[in-house]
């Protein structure tokens, strides 16, 4: 049997940081072009298996639509407004993807121009293999103290036995309490597959106490019962944030060449 997932790429021109953020040019190429590209890639991976998979860009905006299109990408628009790209993902699935019956609704974030196809097939073929509401990833680190206690690192506690994700904190955690030099934490990469019932499930509920007190919407998912898995990745992945990351992006781009 084949298995389908529609990879959505949020992607907002409104930005408090960094507005326009979608279309910044990085090394010649937009960053909204960059991971739809990476994305596309991914559906020629799978190709060679039993998936079929298809991107789009979901977008508020005409001139990210224009775009878009103007390089031959798939693209929607959502223009309600709402507070997240989980939300937005879930409408553009209402609106224009809900007569086929999908087994996974991935949202790629628009600003991980890094992030590897191969991560992506690994993501959707794990979430096909285990039963859980939801599938993120997660990048094994071995000390690195400072990202470790930097609150803008997203920390998870998982099982290594089967992926089931216990907690996200952007506290330290788990605690080492010998204080090991070497010890093992895991850092938190915020894609995520999910089931599409769990996705409207996790939309429908109101925003959660430990997920308000942490800014992590992902805690809304675990207070409400759902399920997540993790799927361990190696990707040297740069968020883009600021104007100043686009450069990090270009370096670590000129070095793969």
């Amino acid at each position: 049997m084949t298995t389908s997932a529609l990879l959505l790429i949020p992607a907002r021109y409104g930005s408090e940081r960094f507005p326009g953020k979608p279309l910044a040019e990085i090394a010649g190429r937009s960053m909204i072009q960059r991971v739809y590209e990476q994305c596309q890639e991914a559906v020629e991976i799978a190709k060679t298996s039993s998936l079929d998979l298809l991107t789009v860009v979901v977008t508020d905006d005409k001139r990210i639509e224009d775009h878009v299109s103007g390089f031959g990408g798939r693209v929607c628009r959502v223009d309600d407004d709402v507070s997240s790209g989980s939300e937005r993902i879930k409408l553009a699935f209402q609106n224009f993807f809900e007569d086929r019956a999908w087994d996974f609704l991935v949202n790629v974030q628009g600003d991980e121009p890094l992030i590897e196809p191969e991560s992506l097939v690994r993501l959707i073929k794990a979430h096909d293999k285990y039963n859980y509401d939801i599938m993120t990833m997660v990048k094994p680190q071995v000390g690195n103290l400072a990202d470790f206690k930097d609150p803008n690192r997203v920390k998870v506690v998982y099982s290594e036995l089967n992926g089931q994700c216990f907690y996200f904190s952007r506290a330290p955690i788990p605690h080492p309490r010998d204080q090991e030099a070497s010890f093992e934490w895991a850092l938190h990469i915020g894609v995520y597959s999910y089931r599409p019932t769990a996705l409207e499930k996790f939309c429908l509920a109101k925003n959660s106490r430990l997920e308000c007190l942490e800014k992590l919407e992902q805690l809304r998912a675990l207070e409400i019962g759902l399920t997540l898995g993790a799927v361990e990745i190696e990707d040297e992945l740069i968020g883009v944030d600021t104007p100043e990351d686009i450069t990090k992006v270009e370096g670590v781009l000129s070095g793969r060449k």
